[in-house]
């Protein structure tokens, strides 16, 4: 069953991300001071009195503007509304009615509940009423003709119980289903083209698209369906070498494009087919594996090469050789303008997910790998002969399997190389890191 969506609206520097973070109780969108710092719209499931719903924080609403991000972000919110069962309007009681305000009224009273003829039901909130000696600002805004406002302290906290109640009171209540979303984070470069692969995946001009550098700013989380597999996409904010992140929005984006590989299951590394491979890709990839994060890299813009045979093929073996240790990492060759190929991303993200979650019986793991390791044992080290007896896999996601040996640690790195790749050469493990664990034997293992 689908969830309601409740969306927050508003002029630029209202408070609006101040109170989603407020209202999901934790810090999850960008708040900074200067004006347009949430461009795009982001959501997550918030959950009161029982009640659960989707809330969406949405960027300022400006209507005349001649800038070309502020229309995308107004677009944004307009398609916000336009998707919601209920809008949380948020206004400043600091600057009283703005034009602009009047603006959203009147956008917000022509909205319909999708798929209904319902005007779509509205909560007006006045927020920056710090305390009880402010309230009578809030009866100015009686004027824009939305009845019944509420004056609230997003920052402080000041009657955000009264006005989930509110809410949760004109919205149908809903329980969130239990349902095993794979999160599926998309990263890369800046402009390598994140956003347009999520809007051609979700069928939607649901993220902004832009050829400048740095457009989207904030981790974006938005859901979807492919093929009975429920999938939570993560839009993040482009990856750049620390000495070029500046700006002190870009330090956090940048922390929080890391703290969205680490909320994720599987990792899509978007490559650029028009530019040369980069150090920062690998950098990349190196921290989702280091996270134990299953792995694809996609391979964006491949309209834009001129082709023969063979020529994906030397990309892959190009790749390979930049990379040597991602050569277990599955590569897909996309256009995210176009869409060809796209939804192939989602396909083999939910292959690799399962083989992150398998699991190999003890026995089948004596049969193959360590009837290998009695073939080629590891070396001797300072005069000791070195012996692997035993193997099993631990619980643990991603896999994490555990030798058994006399001296494990005379065990050298590249021994376990050779074992990873035996480990890979029967039971594939396509884009899944594995963990390789060096114990002493005892008399149980051998």
């Amino acid at each position: 069953m689908r969830l309601p969506i409740v969306s927050i609206v508003g002029r630029p520097n209202v408070g609006k991300s101040t109170l989603f973070n407020r209202i999901l109780k934790r810090r999850q969108a960008v708040v900074d001071p200067t004006s347009g710092v949430t461009r795009d719209r982001h959501d997550a499931i918030a959950d009161w009195s029982g009640h659960s719903f989707i809330l969406i924080d949405t960027g300022g609403l400006i209507f005349q503007s001649a800038e070309e991000m502020q229309r995308h972000i107004t677009l944004q919110s307009e398609l916000a509304i336009a998707q919601s069962d209920l809008v949380l309007f948020l206004v400043d009681a600091q600057t009283g009615i703005h034009p602009e305000d009047a603006a959203i009224a009147g956008l917000i009273r022509k909205s319909k509940i999708p798929g209904t003829d319902t005007p779509t039901p509205v909560v007006l909130a006045v927020n920056k009423i710090d305390e009880t000696a402010d309230e009578p600002n809030l009866y100015d805004f009686l004027g824009l003709g939305i009845p019944d406002p509420i004056g609230i302290s997003a920052r402080g906290g000041r009657l955000i119980g009264d006005l989930l109640d509110r809410l949760v009171a004109k919205i149908p209540p809903v329980q969130a289903e239990e349902t095993e979303s794979l999160h599926l984070a998309i990263v890369g470069r800046p402009t390598v083209g994140k956003s347009s692969l999520i809007n051609q995946l979700l069928g939607e001009p649901r993220m902004i698209v832009s050829p400048i550098p740095g457009t989207t700013r904030d981790a974006i989380d938005t859901r979807l369906e492919f093929e009975g597999q429920p999938f939570t996409l993560i839009d993040t904010a482009g990856l750049r070498k620390p000495a070029r992140v500046k700006e002190q929005i870009e330090y956090y984006t940048a922390l929080r494009t890391v703290g969205a590989i680490n909320r994720a299951d599987v990792v899509c590394v978007l490559l650029d087919a028009s530019q040369e491979l980069s150090v920062q890709d690998f950098k990349i990839a190196e921290s989702a594996s280091e996270a134990g994060k299953g792995l694809v890299f996609a391979v964006n813009k491949w309209d834009l090469v001129e082709k023969d045979t063979n020529t994906s093929g030397t990309y892959v073996n190009d790749l390979h050789e930049a990379a040597k240790t991602f050569a277990w990492v599955p590569v897909v060759f996309i256009s995210a303008l176009t869409g060809q190929r796209a939804a192939k991303v989602l396909s083999v993200a939910a292959k690799v997910e399962a083989q992150r979650k398998r699991r190999i019986s003890t026995n089948e793991l004596r049969r193959t790998v360590l009837e290998d390791i009695k073939y080629k044992p590891p070396p001797a080290a300072k005069g000791k002969f070195v012996s692997i007896n035993f193997v099993t896999q631990a619980e643990g996601i991603p896999p994490i399997f555990v030798f058994f040996s006399n001296y494990p640690q005379l065990v050298g790195e590249t021994y376990i190389r050779f074992i990873t790749n035996r480990l890979r050469d029967h039971f594939t493990f396509e884009g899944v890191p594995l963990r390789i664990i060096l114990r002493p034997k005892d008399s149980e293992h051998g």
